[in-house]
């Protein structure tokens, strides 16, 4: 009865009465009153009457809502889906939808983007399985834009946003929006500021979900999504930029690298080469942030492949560190250039030391050498060199790679770096870490006393001439903290069963420090008074436990 008789009379009316106003209020009264299986049943009669109303009637908003309708009984129950199907309810929206978009020419790009974007939420609510569907949406969509300059309606991005979030909500899987060959078109038409926010929730989905993203293929597509975060759209990069806004972003960007990954060797090696290949377009200011990322990502395959023998069969195909090692050298250089020579400095001592843990000797003396020549000829500030040159002994120290002639001359230059600092109490410190190169507890080859020995002496003399510089300057010795120290060097060397640290030097030292606290010229530092009692205690704490060290430490007269 509705189908043959109150409908058509009903539409007769709504279109014959002329009016805008009442004919978009009757459409949404007829929608919003009868029940959900009537509208689908008459789909044909109820479309056909949208594209006679007034061209002036905001037909969208009332589509949107048939369509909202429908999607929200769909999602009521699984079993009104055969309902759909047998009256093909896709094929029938989506033709009304162009019908009434040639009948309107003067219809707002807004109007177009509202329409289709109701038409892909009923889509993936009633045809979850259908990507076909999904991407004829997205198609048409194109289609509609095509020809027109980047949007500039607020409105309408925002609806283009709400289109392109769609499939991720629905399928918690960007995997299956890189199916859809329209997506990325679709991104081609919205203004760098609105293609950054789509990349971020793109990113976001991507690690609320976990998603895993394991092949070369698919990485490739997912970047060409988020490139608006990778590189400058636009020719110039706006001085406007939010500074915290742009480190956030980026930060999501280096999250995502360190999410792509693949079991398979080979494919994780194209994985890094094809992130490596988007990354480095990115300009001077972006690459601190993705760089790093991408070198341990490398560093991860490269202690995955480090117990396997070389391919027996010497394919050249087959990725070996050596091959990831030459990728990575080039990749750190590029942050050298920017330049960035601090953060290049660190990623070249972590690679030296994984190609040190692959037994590769000359590339990691080569990753070294590099490290060397950032040190000397860019970083200038005495801050930064003081790490760097505690980060390069620290990673030396680490190294059994080394045969003896490359050890020296690594060794000799650490060592020639930390004398020429410029604070003196830096210089003490630098230099006596440099003892720990020359004495290396699992190293048998690397236990060299007397150089030990000539390293803490020299820590001292720098100790002395920065006291005397001090008494110089300001008429006060300064504080005894770097004898103190020097002092724990002493000992920990003397317990290793160092053959040159003898119970006379360490006794010496004690008396030079409490001559030194007690003199007329020295300034109070209770900080260094506690740090030399706390010394002193361990070492009283040694004699009463006994044992091997004890007995050691037995001749010392606290």
């Amino acid at each position: 009865m509705y189908k043959e008789t109150v409908l058509p009379r009903v539409l007769e009316q709504v279109v014959n009465c002329k009016d805008e106003i009442a004919q978009y209020y009757l459409m949404d009264c007829i929608i919003q009153v009868f029940p959900d299986e009537y509208h689908l049943q008459t789909l044909d009669v109820l479309l056909g009457a949208f594209p006679q109303l007034q061209p002036t009637v905001d037909i969208k908003t009332v589509l949107s809502r048939l369509m909202e309708r429908l999607s929200n009984y769909a999602a009521s129950s699984a079993d009104v889906l055969p309902e759909f199907l047998q009256v093909e309810a896709f094929s029938k929206l989506n033709n009304a939808i162009g019908k009434v978009i040639e009948a309107q020419p003067d219809m707002p790009i807004l109007g177009v983007i509202t329409l289709y974007s109701s038409l892909l939420t009923f889509t993936l609510h009633v045809h979850p399985d259908r990507l076909d569907y999904a991407d004829q949406v997205l198609g048409a969509c194109v289609k509609k834009l095509s020809g027109k300059e980047k949007l500039e309606d607020k409105k309408a991005t925002k609806q283009i946003v709400a289109l392109l979030s769609a499939p991720l909500d629905k399928y918690n899987d960007i995997v299956t929006a890189l199916k859809l060959s329209n997506y990325p078109r679709v991104m081609e038409y919205l203004d760098s500021e609105t293609n950054k926010v789509m990349a971020t929730v793109i990113i976001q989905s991507i690690m609320k979900n976990k998603t895993r993203i394991s092949t070369a293929d698919r990485v490739e597509a997912l970047f060409e999504l988020i490139k608006g975060l990778i590189k400058d759209l636009d020719d110039a990069f706006h001085d406007e930029v939010d500074e915290d806004d742009f480190k956030e972003e980026q930060n999501s960007v280096a999250r995502l690298i360190q999410l792509l990954h693949s079991d398979d060797p080979e494919e994780m090696f194209k994985i890094i080469c094809t992130v490596r290949k988007h990354i480095l377009g990115g300009g001077p200011k972006r690459l601190p942030f993705t760089v790093p990322p991408l070198v341990f990502s490398s560093l991860k395959l490269v202690r995955q492949l480090q117990g396997q023998e070389e391919n027996p069969f010497g394919e050249e195909e087959s990725t070996t560190p050596k091959k990831i090692f030459q990728v990575l050298n080039q990749t750190v250089e590029t942050l050298s250039n920017i330049p960035a020579p601090e953060l290049a400095l660190q990623l070249f001592l972590q690679c030296a030391e994984a190609a040190n843990d692959c037994d590769l000797e000359p590339v990691a003396y080569e990753f070294f050498t590099q490290a060397y020549i950032l040190y000397e000829e860019d970083i200038s500030d005495s801050r930064a060199q003081v790490t760097a040159i505690h980060l390069i002994i620290g990673t030396l120290q680490r190294m059994h790679v080394f045969g003896v002639e490359n050890r020296d001359t690594l060794t000799h230059k650490a060592t020639g770096y930390s004398a020429k600092l410029l604070k003196k109490p830096d210089q003490c410190r630098a230099v006596y870490a440099c003892s720990h190169l020359f004495w290396v507890d699992d190293q048998d080859n690397v236990k060299d006393g007397e150089r030990v020995l000539l390293c803490l002496k020299r820590a001292l003399r720098i100790a002395n001439a920065a006291q005397q510089m001090s008494n110089a300057a300001r008429g006060s010795a300064g504080s005894v903290t770097l004898f103190v120290e020097i002092l724990n060097k002493y000992l920990y060397f003397f317990e290793k069963g160092n053959p040159q640290i003898t119970v006379a030097a360490i006794q010496s030292l004690i008396e030079l420090i409490t001559t030194e606290m007690h003199s007329d010229s020295s300034t109070p530092d209770p900080a260094a008074d506690a740090f030399f009692a706390s010394t002193l205690r361990y070492m009283e704490f040694q004699k009463q436990k006994g044992g091997a060290i004890g007995e050691k430490y037995e001749p010392i007269k606290v």
